[in-house]
């Protein structure tokens, strides 16, 4: 799958499984992301919500933003497989630019571990 609407249509469902206790702020046609909406204390930093992570339709790819990885680098190495860290630019969001069902399946897995961190961590 490369059209960029379909690929993002396949993988909201993803994220969307975690609404509730979740929330989006922006469900738009090209832009998908999800919040937690508790305030909480990170780092010794007060903050009322957490991201947790987006489906956004940039120029050539959709841009999957997780911000999980931030609160544990560990994940990048026990979570994600080799095809999805190929992806990655920067520190938490991975360039799609074809959508396998091997990479659904990936995302879907990541997906799954930075929510039970979140939960661990009470920030969901």
């Amino acid at each position: 799958m490369t059209n960029l609407q379909e690929m993002l249509a396949a993988l909201k469902p993803l994220l969307q499984k975690y609404h509730p206790p979740l929330t989006p702020r922006r469900d738009e046609p090209g832009y998908y992301d999800l919040w937690s909406i508790k305030p909480v204390v990170i780092e010794g930093r007060r903050k009322k919500e957490v991201f947790f992570a987006a489906l956004i339709i940039q120029k050539n790819y959709v841009g999957f933003y997780f911000m999980p990885v931030y609160a544990d680098q560990a994940l990048l190495k026990e979570v994600f497989a080799p095809q999805l860290l190929g992806l990655l630019k920067g520190k938490s969001c991975f360039h799609i630019r074809r959508l396998p069902p091997e990479l659904i399946r990936q995302i879907e897995t990541a997906l799954a571990a930075g929510f039970r961190l979140y939960q661990e961590r009470g920030w969901v």
